[in-house]
């Protein structure tokens, strides 16, 4: 039995091709390990606010010394990095957009970010604290971005792995649905890319 968070960052709702391929990599996880439960959050729904100068200050001071208008302050990322902990595997749905990922996803990001929790620095330089999880990456494009001209200009595969590689999260795989408005592709390439997942 396994923990799974399913992270959606997609603002296409029920359409969303990202939303559909996370959908069914949690489905493959939950028959190979039958009795998991899986915890859904929608990120670009609860719009988790831009990091801002005074939140990225409170999280520098010890928990100890905080007020309880600075308790409150960090409430919401405290909760998102409590909710990242306990999973055993994450899924993390990731549309490509203008190159990049939505920026619901990068705000996660920003607020789980967090130095003496989710990384430290030791001698030989930072040391991720988010350890013993898998990760699988349901991405979706229009284009074709693994591979040709337009893998160049492909800043959420790369970014998301080295991000979370930076918390200890090394063990990630990468789902794509690609081509999705390219014709002679896109009639099938939802449906490859569902047949070609794998879990380990």
């Amino acid at each position: 039995m396994k923990r799974i968070l399913h992270l959606k960052s997609s603002i296409q709702g029920a359409a969303s091709y990202s939303i559909k391929l996370g959908n069914h990599i949690v489905e493959k996880i939950r028959d190979k390990y039958p009795g998991s439960t899986v915890e859904e959050l929608n990120l670009a729904d609860i719009e988790i606010p831009h990091l801002n100068a005074d939140v990225l200050r409170t999280f520098f001071i010890p928990a100890d010394q905080l007020t309880s208008e600075e308790k409150e302050s960090i409430r919401l990322s405290d909760e998102l990095v409590k909710t990242l902990f306990a999973a055993d595997i994450i899924v993390i749905g990731a549309p490509l957009i203008n190159f990049t990922i939505h920026s619901a996803l990068k705000a996660w990001i920003d607020h789980i970010t967090r130095a003496g929790i989710t990384f430290g620095y030791g001698a030989n330089g930072p040391i991720g604290l988010v350890t013993g999880k898998k990760v699988y990456v349901a991405m979706s494009s229009g284009g074709v971005y693994s591979e040709g001209p337009g893998k160049a200009n492909d800043f959420v595969a790369p970014y998301l792995k080295a991000f979370l590689g930076f918390l200890g999260m090394t063990d990630l795989t990468v789902f794509r649905a690609e081509g999705l408005k390219v014709p002679g592709v896109k009639e099938h390439a939802l449906e490859r890319t569902i047949d070609s997942i794998m879990i380990d």
